[in-house]
């Protein structure tokens, strides 16, 4: 039914889990997965006088890095499990634009992304980049919580 599903990590406990269930599905459908896991760019912090210098480059340098060990402990998984994969890191302002986006780039027909099933407040001041994805795509996304 499948044949190529986005996986889209953050290195969390809860995305991985939803990785490694991705990867059986894909295991299951003889699919390829696409793994993705999305930067934001740099930022200052603070306004004039206040702003703390943090020079760009380091900010990229240690985000990358973390970002492609994520990747990297991904397709591990996925090569044990004998499943076709291939990785992303992307530079976006929003995670949700990015998984969207890269699923429409790839060709994709599944998303495959956790949720910390956050409510009240907390959804509300953190948002939630799931619920985004969720509104704007038309491929089918399955939630992990």
């Amino acid at each position: 039914m499948f044949k190529h599903i986005l996986l889209a990590t953050d290195g969390s406990d809860l995305a991985d889990r939803a990785v490694r269930r991705g990867i059986d599905i894909a295991k299951c459908h003889d699919a390829k997965v696409t793994l993705i896991t999305a930067i934001r760019p740099w930022h200052t912090v603070g306004p004039g006088e206040i702003m703390i210098a943090f020079p760009e480059n380091e900010y990229l340098k240690g985000a990358t890095h973390f970002a492609q060990s994520v990747l990297d402990k991904a397709e591990k998984t996925a090569q044990e499990a004998g499943v076709a994969c291939e990785s992303r890191l992307i530079c976006k302002q929003e995670p949700w634009q990015a998984i969207t986006e890269a699923a429409e780039d790839h060709g994709c027909d599944l998303i495959v992304v956790g949720s910390h099933g956050r409510s009240g407040l907390s959804k509300l001041i953190l948002g939630s980049e799931t619920q985004k994805v969720l509104t704007h795509t038309t491929i089918p996304v399955l939630v992990f919580r």
